[in-house]
């Protein structure tokens, strides 16, 4: 079975098939208001000892909770106090006479339709959120029973349409050693905890509940995004070598944490983390990293049901500053549009979002008064860190003109204000549209410094909807058009001497580094756990090597000639 591999190792165990179990609408209506008033109560009391049950996983005596995961059961908790589905649940005992088990089914299945309706993975992996305290909040109302714990045997492989956030917690790493999922993608909740404990882990395999039962022996290979289920002895053989080799190389990985990143021939290079809030920096700087060259803003809009204010940005800002200790912070002004909607601000449904009314677009349009909210957040915590600010998806000149004519206003109202602020702070653009990428040296002239975004330079170059299953076979970052555009920012970079850094999925990918290094690129921002391989092969190598094979490739015409020749040549 072929998915998506979201947390690299070799797992090798027996499978335990977890089937959901789907809550049905009883149907009871109610035919008082005393019954109605007695419904509403059984839905309040039902929240507040599902938020004590959630506050005991914070505090599980056996287990030490990551922040990764503590964040995660915050989010619950947010969540569960929503005042919000609390409306709509007494809507519908109210105004419907619904029982509190069959409002609470329907308003929960309604918001996790709305979730996975929208062309995002980030908001489709928030539906298991709402799915989990769903569960939670039945449970409750069946006389206060608690989620039933999972218990496993030693060396249990978890096989799951998709596992619910707080079991996924919860789960005792002691005995399961790896799990696969029928549905889910990188940013979903069992993605994000396999990478936090380093479970070998494949999500999105489609057939994984037909095609496994309880007992088979499985093989989870999350680097190559495979299961193997009941495999011969000798292929178990080798992924048992395969297991013992990448123990021993991630334990060389691990000897190079107090090397300098630098080439062969004595070229630093700057290797960044990719991050959503101050709490990711911590295992940025675990695996080597020198600090975050992309701090997403969107969480802080999401989840919530208003804008957050210049105060609560503020305060999230400050603390990514001080949490990199001096060390640099990129901020990624808001990237949202009609794929990512907002449950406080109806954005308009767009048949190719994508390519909408998004990004710097709505914050130079009708979100001009919040743009002007969060870059004075900006401003503000950039006295306590290193800070840097992006604009994402800028198109043409005009736009970066526009967006740093904002900048410097509310430079001038905090200076007026006598509040601190570093006036000198590093404003720059994201790199992701083609017309961007072609202009870079005029942008290069007025701005600080370059971000490559390959993912939707790559899409939008391509014209492939990466989302869209029937194109994917178009999106390749290694196709020679999208890698002469990548090579021509850089030079133009470099030619006007403003750093460029790249901050795609292409950063962490080992085959793509020296072709990068030869093409001048010397800050890669990446995933945490990226970081020690892409340092590995940089100090195998020199810059002229690189520069050889930058060559090389771009007298290849084929994404397969380069692809070829690149996994030849990486260490």
């Amino acid at each position: 079975m072929k998915g998506i591999g979201v947390s690299p190792g070799i797992a090798i165990g027996k499978a335990r098939v977890l089937r959901k179990q789907e809550a049905a609408v009883t149907g009871i209506l109610l035919k008082t208001d005393a019954e109605t008033q007695e419904a509403i109560h059984q839905f309040d009391q039902a929240v507040k000892d599902a938020m004590a049950e959630v506050e005991g996983l914070k505090n599980m005596p056996h287990k030490t909770l990551l922040q990764a995961e503590l964040d995660l059961l915050d989010t619950q908790l947010e969540l569960l106090s929503d005042p919000q589905i609390r409306s709509d649940v007494v809507e519908k005992i109210t105004r419907e006479r619904l029982n509190a088990h069959d409002a609470i089914l329907l308003v929960i299945r309604d918001v996790v339709q709305m979730f996975r309706s929208l062309k995002d993975e980030y908001m489709n992996a928030r539906s298991a959120d709402m799915e989990d305290i769903g569960q939670r909040l039945l449970a409750q109302l069946r006389q206060g029973t608690h989620k039933a714990p999972l218990a496993f045997a030693p060396n249990t492989i978890l096989i799951a349409e998709d596992i619910a956030p707080s079991d996924t917690i919860a789960i005792d790493t002691r005995h399961v050693i790896g799990f696969a999922t029928q549905t889910g993608g990188q940013t979903s909740h069992a993605a994000i905890i396999a990478k936090t404990r380093g479970l070998p882990a494949v999500v999105g395999c489609g057939q994984a509940l037909e095609q496994v039962k309880d007992n088979d022996i499985v093989i989870v290979d999350g680097a190559k995004g495979q299961v193997l289920c009941n495999p011969d002895t000798t292929t178990i053989s080798d992924y048992i070598l395969q297991r013992e080799a990448q123990v021993q190389q991630q334990q060389q990985l691990l000897s190079l944490k107090d090397l300098p990143c630098r080439t062969l021939d004595g070229t630093d290079i700057t290797l960044l983390g990719n991050i959503s809030g101050a709490a990711d920096l911590e295992g940025v700087f675990d695996h080597f990293g020198m600090g975050a060259g992309l701090l997403r803003t969107e969480m802080l809009f999401m989840g919530r049901n208003n804008f957050p204010t210049e105060e609560e940005q503020f305060q999230f800002y400050k603390a990514a500053a001080l949490q990199a200790m001096g060390k640099p912070v990129t901020i990624r002004t808001i990237d949202i549009g009609g794929d990512k909607q907002l449950p406080y601000y109806a954005l308009p449904v767009e048949q190719n979002p994508f390519l909408g009314y998004r990004a710097i677009r709505l914050c130079l349009g009708e979100w001009k008064d919040i743009f002007r909210t969060q870059l004075r957040a900006i401003l503000r915590a950039s006295a306590f860190g290193q800070l840097k600010v992006m604009f994402p998806m800028i198109a043409n000149l005009q736009e970066l003109r526009d967006a740093k004519s904002i900048l410097e206003a509310e430079k001038q109202a905090l200076k007026m204000e006598g509040i601190p602020y570093n006036a000198h702070m590093a404003a720059g653009i994201m790199i992701e549209v083609p017309s961007a990428a072609v202009m870079a040296d005029m942008l290069a002239k007025e701005c600080d410094f370059f971000s490559i975004g390959t993912n939707d330079l790559c899409q939008y170059t391509l014209a492939a909807d990466r989302m869209n299953e029937k194109v994917a076979y178009l999106y390749d970052p290694y196709n020679p058009g999208v890698l002469r555009l990548i090579a021509n920012v850089i030079a133009q970079g470099r030619r006007h001497h403003i750093p460029v850094s790249l901050c795609g999925e292409l950063a962490a990918d080992p085959t793509a580094t020296l072709l990068l290094l030869g093409m001048g690129l010397r800050q890669f921002s990446m995933s945490a756990a990226s970081i020690p391989a892409i340092k590995h092969i940089i100090l195998q190598r020199s810059v002229e090597e690189a520069e050889n094979i930058y060559e090389q490739v771009m007298q290849m015409g084929t994404t397969q000639d380069i692809t070829q020749y690149l996994q030849a040549v990486t260490p």
